[in-house]
């Protein structure tokens, strides 16, 4: 029996690898089929069932075109209802693979049709559980992201279905028995998940908050439900991609978004199609100079989410800048979240855009200790936004700032006056830039990005505070 957690820090998301004697079993795979396939041919394994635990939000599963290549079957738990053919199983229903059995447990609660996957080995001794977004480790799946599908089904109903899943479904599994869940930190999928990717289910219920064995259920639905912030506004969109399907092979997409364009085929792209022209490259690049009107999103960090965040429109067409090389990267990673209709990328890059004779802009910065001085001179007439969520501007953050927070700013934008002058920061520099190239292409001017973001700046000296109530924005 082999086991292989397959982890995509990008998305925080953990897919699954299951083999023995030959058969294989994927565990919620990410858009593209290939590394899947290649395992298995590697190995000698032939991929039988293709297994989900749930209708994922924040990502586009490849289970369908999956099923499509290798003939496996598509596997949901009970009351799933897809728009394709899949095996709906039931509850307690054993699933053969080789010489090992995969159990499907029905735990609702971050959804309905939200399914454990319990792996019994060869001796027939329970040895480990794939629970989706059921079970964190140090978290649990957060039970608000079906009321934006259906308004009807409420974050404490399902709160308290989650209660009963964990404690009649989970909790009377043996210590020893290991936990695989979906997603780690960094996931919009849960609140509080650890670092860690795995765990034992005995060390979980000494740790984990939602395991504690004497908290009521009034406790657990109260628990869970506060503290949410509001989910990505591309979750709702991912969820239906997912249930309906219908969706385009990620063949067909890659083929088409690195298709490569030179200076005057991009320019026709863009005005024709009105493209989203969004510039992946390292953020001091596209600082120094960029296309006016280009979005930065930096591939060399959580790009497929923020791109998620702040696209508002899966079916934007969109041309990118991309560093040499990595362009099918791009379309991969856009795909991954829904975003298909990547339509080409600039050959040449920005320096054949100089070199046809178009202009270029660029962000103005300051030094964390420039700023330092500067704010520490006219404290009272600078305008200073920390784009950081709200729960790291809580925690600390320095005098005078107002919290502007990146994964809101389409909705809050009106809030700032083209005519004030801001400096911007976040923790280390990729979010403030992101906002920058933002606001400068809804036609804000003045703008300063600090730097090194909070980081630089709590070296400074300036005084920081700490802040628990909400903040009145500008």
């Amino acid at each position: 029996m082999k086991v292989e957690q397959i982890y995509t820090g990008c998305l925080a998301e953990a897919a699954y690898y299951i083999e023995s004697n030959g058969e294989a079993a994927i565990i919620d795979p990410l858009r593209e089929t290939k590394p899947y396939i290649d395992k298995a041919e590697r190995n000698g394994a032939k991929i039988k069932y293709i297994l989900e635990t749930h209708f994922h939000a924040d990502f586009v599963s490849g289970h369908i075109d999956l099923a499509k290549k290798t003939g496996a079957t598509i596997v949901f738990g009970p009351t799933a209802a897809p728009a394709y053919d899949v095996h709906v199983a039931r509850e307690g229903e054993v699933l053969q693979l080789g010489d090992v059995k995969i159990k499907v447990l029905h735990t609702p609660g971050h959804t309905m049709e939200s399914t454990t996957y319990l792996l019994i080995d060869e001796k027939g001794k329970d040895h480990a559980i794939f629970t989706g977004d059921t079970l964190f480790i140090g978290d649990v799946g957060r039970p608000d992201l079906v009321q934006k599908v259906k308004a009807e089904i409420t974050p404490q109903i399902l709160a308290g279905y989650l209660y009963d899943s964990l404690r009649n479904q989970i909790m009377p599994l043996a210590d020893e028995v290991i936990v695989y869940p979906g997603h780690g930190a960094g996931s919009a999928c849960g609140k509080n998940m650890s670092k860690e990717t795995t765990d034992t289910l005995g060390h979980q219920k000494k740790v984990n908050y939602a395991l504690r064995s004497d908290m009521s259920k009034e406790e657990f639905i109260k628990e869970v439900t506060e503290g949410l912030v509001e989910p990505p506004q591309y979750f709702p969109y991912n969820v239906l991609m997912n249930l309906k399907g219908g969706i385009e092979s990620i063949d067909d997409i890659i083929a088409r978004g690195k298709r490569p364009l030179n200076v005057k085929e991009f320019q026709t792209v863009w005005e024709s199609m009105e493209a989203l022209v969004l510039d992946t490259r390292a953020k001091e690049a596209f600082v120094e100079e960029h296309i006016p009107g280009s979005i930065f999103i930096g591939i060399d960090d959580n790009f497929a989410p923020w791109s998620g965040t702040l696209i508002m429109d899966l079916k934007q067409p969109i041309l990118f800048l991309a560093d040499e090389g990595r362009e099918e990267e791009v379309v991969v990673r856009l795909s991954r979240v829904g975003y298909d209709n990547a339509v080409g990328f600039l050959q040449g890059g920005i320096k054949a855009w100089k070199e046809a004779g178009l202009e270029t802009d660029s962000i103005k910065e300051i030094s964390a200790n420039d700023f330092a001085s500067l704010y520490q001179m006219d404290t009272e007439h600078i305008n200073l936004l920390d784009a950081r969520r709200k729960s790291e501007f809580d925690s600390e953050h320095l005098m005078g700032a107002e919290n502007f927070p990146l994964d809101f700013i389409n909705q809050n934008m009106s809030q700032l006056s083209r005519d004030k002058k801001y400096f911007i920061h976040c923790a280390g520099g990729y979010r403030s830039v992101i906002m920058c190239s933002i606001l400068k292409a809804r036609g804000f001017d003045k703008l300063v990005n600090i730097q090194g973001g909070y980081k630089s700046l709590s070296q400074t000296g300036l005084k920081k505070t700490h802040y628990v109530e909400p903040t009145t924005m500008l």
